[in-house]
Parts: structure tokens; C-alpha cells; sequence
């Protein structure tokens, strides 16, 4: 593993990320499960990307039909395109008729930004404070932003919206909104003190990777509503949030609203680079007018072969029932384990998308990082992959393909429980 790992560092450069204190090398997939070099399986309960499950027989058969028939850029006419794009926008909400399809969820977001500021003539953004929406030179402006020391006129960021550590203390929910949304007030405010006119405001529905916090009733529909008021566009990010992952098709469901513009990735190809940004017809328009934008790999037959098959599949096996009630059932179960487990002083989230606060005292809420890594190294060992996030990096993150199924929701359980009594006693 240490030849591996050197030989990695000297071709890819020093400091590439990898997972876990000792690496692993995964030389194959197939559902829920991936295998080393060594053949042991492990549990997959982190990855997203293939949501319909790890080389799933349907979307490998689409994709190799089409890489043999067909696969080139998009300035040719191609019918499986335009069936792809009618049916990817028939399950968004019913005012999302156009899409532009780009190659990641990094892209995605770039152009989304640019059709808010071109619909709306403005420039300004609004996201969270702990945000991750991809890592191009503009979109990455808005990625941790209490974090960097750039002062950038054309982004506010707000306190991401959360109930565990409120910015205030003994208030109800529905005050914790109205607190929020005062901060969401306050940089629509300073944008226009500072003569910058709003484009839009960009969010993930859940707050992924911020943690998954509870956010305050309604937070989302009022903000939205908010923005659209001062002239800006509300975008969502469903690139973690979207294809099921909650339980509902989209993240923005989930939170009983509409956005103007939403944005699309990981999970869209189960593997295949495919994202996309879908929008009204009339701001998709605004965009094509105002940039010639093009991306020889996206809109190609290949993305809208493995994009169809991912729909089939989740339709054809009703996914996203089924994530909703095993992620219900994982959440309860968990729960049962609290009492045993003092650092896990939360357990929230939607669907198949779940996290755990990791804290020192439950008292004091002392976010304790080191011992979730642990937590996820113990596990790792086991056999069982899950991983670390949130603002304060000891949330434990539990995301696996949409397959995943209650007995292997007992599998981990098990593990989980033996991890508890083996760290905790």
C-alpha cells in the first residue's frame, strides 16, 4: 500500500486527497458493495455518485450500446438528447421547462450563476457561510466563505440556518426563522447600500455540506420569496440533495419550494460525467442569448444514454420509496443507540442522506472532529464506508447508493453498535 500510495503522490502531486487513515484500494463495484485488491468487500455507505448502485447491469448495457453506435459533440442533431432533456425536466416542478447540460456539478453552478445575472442584470450572490458548490475560480468565491479573508464585493454570505447551534439561544422555531431571515434581509440590504444590484441567492435545499442541520420551519419558502422581491433569482443545489437522495425527486421538494433555477451533478450519470442546469425556457433563453456557451463533452449521446438508464432505474425499482422508508428506518434505529453513545448528541437528515453530530459533552455541544475520524477509521476496518463533514468536520456521514436496502441497514447497525461498545465501552 505505501508503494501505492508513493507512486500516487509522485504522479497526481503530494497532498491529492484520499479517504481514511489507511487508503483503500477499490478494484470493483457491484450494487451497495465495493471490493480491494485483497477481495474483501466493504459496505458502501457514503458514495453517491453511482445512486442507482455500483455498475448497476441496466445503465452499463445503455451506455455500451451507445458508445457502440454513437457518441460526438453536440452540434449535431440527436433525437436521445432531447429525449433525455423532455424527460429529466417532467420531473422537476412544473414551471422548470429547459435545461443546459454541462459535464459536473462544478460547471453547473458556473452557469447557473451566469443565467441569474443575466435574467436578472444584476451581480450580487447570497449562499451560506459553510457552503461547497464546486471548485472553479468563480462558483468557488462562494465555498466556506467565513473562512477566507477575500473580500469579494459581489458575494454576501448569511449563518447557515440550523436549530442545534442557533445564533440565539431559547427561541422557537419559528423565531429562529425570523432570525435567519434577517440575515438573508441584511445582505440583500448591503448590496443595495452598496450599489450592487441582486442576482440571485444559491443554496443547497439540505445544507449538505454544512451538515444537515435542522433548518427552521419554512426558512427555505420565505427566503425564496424574499429574494425574488428585491429582483434576484433563487437557485437550488441539488447536485447532493437531488435524484431521490431525500426521498423526494428533489431536495427543493423536500423543502416545500419552488427554485427559479436548479442545478444538477454527481448522481445524474451514476458515474457518467453528466450535469445539468434547468431553468424557465425564458432564462435559459436569457442565457443562450448572452454566452455562446459550449462544452464539446456535454449533451453528448453517451451522457443522455446513462442519463435515461439512471431514470429507469429509479423508477422501475421505485427508489425513491424505497429511500424513504429505510432511511426512516435507519434514522429510528440509530436513534436507539444515544443512550449508549455520548458523543452522538444528534441524529438528522432526509431519506438516505443522514448525519450524526459528534460532540465532546452534550451539554456544552463541544464538536469533537477527532473522535468522529475515529468513528470512521473503526468502521472502515470493519468493512463498512462512511464518512466525515459539516462546518465544524465531526458530523458522521451516512449517503449510500439509493439500493441500499434494510438488511444492510442492519448490517451497519451492527457494526455501528460493536464500533460503540469497542470506543465507549
Amino acid at each position: 500500500m505505501s508503494d501505492l500510495i508513493a507512486r500516487r503522490n509522485r504522479l497526481l502531486g503530494t497532498g491529492a486527497p484520499l479517504f481514511y487513515q489507511e487508503p483503500v484500494n477499490i478494484v470493483r463495484g457491484e450494487g451497495v458493495w465495493l471490493f480491494d485488491d485483497t477481495g474483501q468487500k466493504y459496505l458502501d455507505l457514503y458514495n453517491n455518485v453511482p445512486c442507482v448502485g455500483h455498475c448497476h447491469p441496466h445503465v452499463v448495457e445503455a451506455m455500451h450500446q451507445q458508445a457502440g453506435t454513437l457518441n460526438v459533440h453536440n452540434r449535431y442533431l440527436h433525437e436521445g438528447v432531447l429525449d433525455y432533456a423532455e424527460r429529466i425536466t417532467s420531473v422537476h416542478a412544473a414551471t422548470i421547462k429547459s435545461v443546459v447540460f454541462t459535464c459536473t456539478g462544478t460547471e453547473a453552478n458556473e452557469v447557473a450563476l451566469s443565467m441569474a445575472r443575466l435574467a436578472t442584470g444584476g451581480r450580487g450572490i447570497i449562499c451560506s457561510d459553510s457552503a461547497y458548490h464546486g471548485n472553479s475560480a468563480e462558483v468557488a468565491k462562494l465555498n466556506k466563505v467565513k473562512q477566507t479573508t477575500e473580500n469579494n464585493p459581489e458575494i454576501r454570505a448569511i449563518p447557515y440556518p440550523q436549530s442545534y447551534r442557533p445564533l440565539q439561544d431559547d427561541l422557537s422555531s419559528s423565531e429562529l426563522t425570523e432570525l435567519y431571515l434577517a440575515k438573508v434581509q441584511a445582505a440583500i440590504d448591503d448590496f443595495k447600500t452598496s450599489n450592487i444590484p441582486l442576482a440571485g441567492m444559491l443554496v443547497c435545499p439540505i445544507l449538505a455540506n454544512e451538515g444537515v442541520p435542522d433548518i427552521p420551519d419554512n426558512f427555505m419558502v420565505r427566503a425564496a420569496q424574499m429574494v425574488r422581491k428585491a429582483g434576484g433569482l433563487f437557485i437550488a443545489d441539488e447536485v447532493q440533495a437531488g435524484f431521490c437522495r431525500t426521498g423526494n425527486w428533489w431536495g427543493y421538494e423536500t423543502k416545500g419550494f419552488v427554485p427559479d433555477i436548479a442545478t444538477m451533478g454527481k448522481p445524474m450519470g451514476n458515474g457518467m460525467p453528466l450535469a445539468g442546469v434547468v431553468a424557465s425556457t425564458e432564462i435559459v433563453n436569457a442565457f443562450r442569448k448572452g454566452k455562446r456557451y459550449f462544452n464539446t463533452f456535454s449533451s453528448t449521446p453517451l451522457q443522455a444514454a446513462a442519463g435515461m438508464a439512471v431514470i429507469d432505474v429509479i423508477e422501475s425499482e421505485n427508489l425513491r420509496e424505497n429511500v424513504a422508508q429505510v432511511g426512516d428506518y435507519l434514522r429510528k434505529e440509530l436513534a436507539k443507540l444515544q443512550d449508549r453513545c455520548p458523543p452522538m448528541a444528534e441524529i438528522r437528515g432526509h431519506g438516505l442522506y443522514i448525519g450524526m453530530e459528534w460532540v465532546g459533552d452534550r451539554n456544552t455541544k463541544t464538536p469533537d472532529a477527532k473522535n468522529a475520524i475515529a468513528y470512521v477509521n473503526r468502521l472502515r476496518e470493519k468493512g463498512f464506508l462512511i464518512g466525515q463533514a459539516g462546518d465544524l468536520g465531526n458530523v458522521l456521514k451516512v449517503r449510500p447508493p439509493l439500493v441500499f436496502q434494510q438488511e444492510h441497514a442492519d448490517l451497519f447497525l451492527t457494526a455501528f453498535e460493536e464500533t460503540i461498545g469497542e470506543i465507549h465501552g
